[in-house]
């Protein structure tokens, strides 16, 4: 079977950690834009057009929303906005970044490149299960919303005249999916093995190679240029 080239999975989980702390730290916004640069270019490398196009409109309504406003309408409120959107986008960059891992690393990749790194299993196993877990709940959200349209219960006109009434309508069939799934996936990860004493063999081990090279170069070359240049958010 021939498999896709693609960056190992533990470049791209350091590569999450490493954006995540630079744009949270106290002088994070200097990185942001090079971080959003990251991640809309590892959605066009993924061929994610939905990400690579709603990455940079999300952050372009954070700062018509966190600069612009303020300059043009001056109140307390949207002093209160401006503080909200400044400190989201920070989430919004760091989000582009994870939502490549969350589209491009399987489990079974994740778990491979975690027992290289000899990381307890607890952790390996765990990590692993809500990978797989959190697009098995997306898909039993899409189809109970789409339950709801067929019968009438969903919309904005139900929810802004029976609000509790929706959001119960809602919850309740999804947790009774969701546990439904998370029992069909400790099935399907005892038959994987994921419970044993041995150590599985992987048929694909992780490797890191000229595509982790490349990120390393970009990502260098990024860092640098927000260091050197004045940060256009302050």
């Amino acid at each position: 079977m021939a498999v896709r080239a693609g960056l190992d999975p533990r470049a791209k989980l350091l590569l999450v950690v490493a954006c995540s702390i630079v744009v949270m730290s106290p002088g994070g916004l200097r990185f942001v834009p090079a971080v959003l640069l990251l991640g809309i270019g590892l959605a066009v490398r993924e061929r994610a057009w939905g990400r690579a196009i709603g990455l940079p409109a999300t952050a372009a309504a954070m700062l018509a929303l966190g600069w612009l406003l303020p300059m043009w309408w001056a109140n307390p409120l949207t002093a209160i906005v401006s503080l909200a959107c400044a400190y989201m986008l920070r989430f919004v960059a760091a989000i582009g970044v994870g939502m490549h891992v969350l589209g491009t690393t399987s489990p079974t990749q994740l778990s491979a490149g975690l027992r290289a790194w000899r990381m307890p299993r607890a952790i390996s196993v765990t990590l692993a299960v809500m990978l797989r877990f959190f697009p098995v709940v997306a898909t039993e959200a899409a189809a109970v919303l789409d339950a709801m349209k067929l019968r009438g219960l969903a919309g904005a006109h139900g929810v802004l005249r029976h609000p509790i009434l929706t959001v119960e309508r809602f919850a309740v069939p999804m947790i009774a999916a969701s546990l439904r799934s998370s029992e069909d996936l400790s099935a399907s990860a005892i038959l994987r093995g994921l419970g044993s004493r041995r150590i599985p063999t992987a048929m694909h081990p992780p490797r890191f190679g000229a595509s982790d090279l490349v990120l390393l170069l970009v990502v260098a070359a990024l860092a640098a240029a927000a260091l050197a240049l004045p940060s256009p958010l302050t």
